[in-house]
This record gives structure tokens, C-alpha cells and sequence, in this order.
């Protein structure tokens, strides 16, 4: 009998494998930044990755503090089988509101990117990637980049994570 795909991409070097391997727990910190090239806060983090529905997507909780304010937010990745493309929601506390980012993209060499778009207080939605980078077995970085409509991009978040 056959591997389903999902068996497949749970073996090793497969996506779901990956999201596997990004389980447990994460302590590190997170830096912040409002404008291109000036860093407005740096500060401690931690996280948990979880699995969701038997593995077929995993949650990354987060808690920390931007500004001296407590932040919490999440995410949710998977990989849809369907259409080859990693896909992930992010909600939080501070730079969404009530919105839901819905974002999709591809693997990268330790990691996948996501792209996803939010609504701008005035004008045209910008553009947010975020990269998923597991270092190795201990180290993990998820960085995020603002896109503004013209398509010019700068690093707005550096979460930089140790297994707890």
C-alpha cells in the first residue's frame, strides 16, 4: 500500500516533518523596529509550539512585551498538500487589532516565507513577510518585514529563539 501524502511529508525532509521539529518550547528575545534601520525595543520572549489536529499544522504562542506593554500573539502554519504552498494566519495584540493576517508562500533552506497583507490606517494595504528559520535543534528565528505599497521592504521584527 502506498504512503498517503501526508505519511510522506511527515518523513524526514518533508514539510510536515519541519513543522515538527519546531515543537516545544522557546525562550529568547524580540527586537522591534517603526522605521527602516532604527531599532525602537528590544526585549525578552517566549513561546510554545504546539501541534494542531494530529500534526497537520502547528501554533505559536507568544508572549513578551513591546514599549514596556505586554504583547501575546499567534500563529498558525501548515503546508497545504494541495496547492505545495506553506499557509499561516497571525493575530496579536499590538499590530493587527482585530484583523486575521491570512498569508502563503514557499520553503526556504531551513525554513519557509509567508507573505501576507494588512490594512493601513490611510491608503492601500501593505505587505508583511515573515521567515521561519530553524537554526538547528536549539535555535530558532522568525523575522518579519513590512512592505510598503511601492514594494519597498525593511525588517520590522527579530524573534530570536533557544529551546527553552
Amino acid at each position: 500500500m502506498a504512503q498517503s501524502k501526508l505519511e510522506q511529508s511527515r518523513a524526514p525532509g518533508g514539510a510536515h516533518h519541519f513543522l515538527q521539529q519546531l515543537e516545544g518550547a522557546w525562550q529568547g528575545s524580540t527586537k522591534t523596529w517603526f522605521e527602516p534601520g532604527k531599532l525602537a525595543d528590544e526585549s525578552p520572549i517566549t513561546a510554545v509550539i504546539r501541534p494542531v489536529l494530529n500534526g497537520r499544522f502547528v501554533s505559536l504562542e507568544y508572549s513578551g512585551t513591546l514599549m514596556e506593554k505586554p504583547m501575546t500573539g499567534m500563529f498558525l502554519f501548515g503546508y497545504n498538500l494541495q496547492r505545495s504552498k506553506f499557509e499561516g494566519s497571525w493575530v496579536d495584540s499590538c499590530h493587527m487589532g482585530t484583523g486575521i493576517m491570512f498569508c502563503e508562500g514557499e520553503r526556504m533552506q531551513r525554513g519557509f516565507w509567508l507573505l501576507g497583507h494588512y490594512d493601513a490606517p490611510e491608503g492601500p494595504p501593505w505587505g508583511w513577510r515573515t521567515e521561519v528559520e530553524r537554526i538547528d535543534s536549539g535555535r530558532l528565528v522568525v523575522t518579519m518585514y513590512n512592505i510598503t505599497p511601492d514594494g519597498e521592504e525593511a525588517k520590522a521584527v527579530e524573534m530570536t529563539f533557544s529551546a527553552a
